[in-house]
């Protein structure tokens, strides 16, 4: 009897335990549920705030693009590269009986022996990039096509890309300006 009595209380108990913790269950995942939900919201504020910063960096970089595209274009207007003949200035010494062939030429800074040349750039022209880039690229191409004689094969591929990257390079220094078109 004892054993019954026993085994009635322990199942009481077990019952009663089993419905508290299912009752804890069912508000701690409510209160899961709502931290998630805070979590979703606070994700949500941060999206907002990262767009806002991104247009309003578009928006700065867009008027900045303005502002040295205006400068570009008034910088290159200034500096357009004007031909100047190469010009002698020649004074006539009237006061003075010397024998110096009657006159002598001031160079006024202007003359030069080359004439005027355009401002120098720095750094790899196009068509230095074009060959380097042509001959590498042809050099692992013919590589990979040749199969008997992988070394010839580079050597060939080098050559003609590196001819055909000059060529392109040379094109686009010419449309730059750093090249004088030919005549």
């Amino acid at each position: 009897m004892r054993k019954i009595v026993l085994a009635g209380f322990l199942s009481v108990f077990l019952m009663t335990a089993c419905k508290k913790d299912d009752r804890t269950a069912e508000k701690s995942l409510e209160q899961q549920k709502l931290e998630f939900q805070a979590r979703q919201l606070d994700i949500e504020k941060q999206k907002l705030a990262i767009e806002k910063e991104r247009i309003v960096y578009e928006a700065q970089k867009k008027a900045d693009s303005i502002a040295e595209s205006k400068s570009k274009a008034t910088a290159a207007a200034n500096s357009k590269p004007q031909i100047i003949r190469e010009t002698k200035t020649i004074y006539r010494d009237r006061g003075s009986n010397s024998n110096s062939g009657g006159g002598t030429y001031a160079d006024n800074g202007n003359s030069s022996s080359q004439g005027t040349t355009a401002q120098q750039k720095k750094g790899w022209s196009k068509a230095a990039k074009g060959t380097a880039i042509g001959a590498v690229g042809g050099a692992a191409l013919g590589a990979i096509v040749a199969k008997k004689n992988r070394g010839l094969g580079a050597v060939i591929g080098g050559v003609v890309g590196g001819a055909t990257g000059y060529t392109i390079g040379r094109a686009g220094d010419r449309k730059d300006g750093r090249v004088q078109p030919r005549n």
